[in-house]
């Protein structure tokens, strides 16, 4: 790879700026939480008041699925929760920023449990979390808006579908805990002319799928991005589904703030086999078909749209914490 690729993949890869995230995060720890408890009943009242609030309630139930009664084991839960003021720096710090963001606004004695990485399970009492499996009872697992540094982006792509190149591309690291990833490299890495497909780490067994990363203009040059599970959530979706090109997927087992519980396979992404055999199938129809391709990216960017306004997804934020500091500490001020 030449210096000036490394020089562009680094400053221009179309991520979010993590200086100004940590800038910004940083500025925000040290200022003192007073004037933000102070702006809590006001931004709740103002909740109540939006013409949207049906559509934020329905937002902050999916969020958080407990209930008044619900049923855990509340010893253990105070022996593992902490009050917000105890709350330490989590390892990974955009965990601590993203949660106490928001978690500033309230009483600092309230307690909660803080879930860290990516879990890939549910919660066994009730924590915040990142993500959540899709099947089963995972009321325990109260969703916020984590790590979003590096999950929630969008992009503003100005290529049309029409004039994308007829593939798909795959970009993304493999390991023992992405299976998947690895059984579609092995059937398809071969096929070049329909798939650029390639590892961004080294894998001993195969060092020749490894390639260097590329931007997210240079996927965007693609009719079709796969968009494969990893521990949890592909992290490429969101953006995926804000551009031109369509995002490729088995059906999907997790879920974060984007809510991809709800999202309709053939309708939102193209659905393909856990197997990845019918993926030439798949990508060969809406190739003929490129009327209901530009539907499902008209569906992609409407779902999107819901999650562009700062204000209410702030408020969001606000009564999805409430709700469970109500339920587990009987208060939430």
């Amino acid at each position: 790879m030449s210096f000036i690729s490394t020089l562009n993949r680094l400053f221009r890869s179309g991520k979010n700026s993590k200086w100004k995230y940590y800038l910004k995060s940083y500025w925000r720890v040290f200022t003192p939480k007073i004037f933000s408890r102070r702006c809590l009943e006001g931004l709740l009242d103002k909740a109540e008041k939006r013409t949207d609030r049906d559509y934020i309630k329905e937002r902050t139930d999916y969020y958080c699925k407990l209930k008044s009664n619900s049923s855990f084991a509340r010893s253990v839960w105070e022996d593992r929760a902490v009050s917000l003021r105890e709350q330490k720096m989590t390892k990974q710090k955009v965990y601590y920023f993203d949660s106490t963001e928001f978690a500033r606004y309230f009483d600092q004695s309230l307690k909660w449990i803080l879930e860290t990485g990516d879990k890939g399970h549910t919660a066994n009492i009730p924590s915040i979390v990142k993500d959540r499996p899709l099947v089963g009872a995972n009321a325990n697992s109260v969703i916020l808006n984590l790590d979003k540094v590096r999950h929630f982006l969008f992009v503003n792509d100005k290529k049309s579908w029409c004039d994308k190149k007829n593939m798909a591309i795959f970009r993304g690291k493999l390991g023992e805990a992405k299976r998947n990833r690895t059984l579609f490299m092995e059937r398809w890495s071969g096929r070049t002319d329909l798939v650029d497909a390639a590892s961004v780490n080294y894998i001993e067994e195969h060092p020749e799928w490894q390639k260097g990363k590329l931007t997210i203009g240079e996927h965007l040059n693609y009719k079709f991005i796969m968009s494969l599970e990893g521990n949890d959530v592909a992290s490429n979706l969101k953006w995926v589904m804000s551009s031109n090109s369509i995002a490729i997927s088995p059906r999907l087992n997790y879920e974060t703030w984007f809510m991809e519980g709800k999202l309709v396979p053939n309708y939102h992404f193209i659905e393909v086999k856990e197997d990845f055999s019918d993926l030439e199938e798949r990508m060969n129809y809406y190739i003929t078909h490129p009327d209901e391709a530009e539907q499902i990216i008209r569906h992609a960017h409407e779902y999107v749209n819901q999650f562009r306004d700062k204000e209410r997804e702030k408020l969001i934020s606000l009564l999805v914490l409430k709700k469970y500091f109500e339920i587990c500490n009987g208060r939430w001020a």
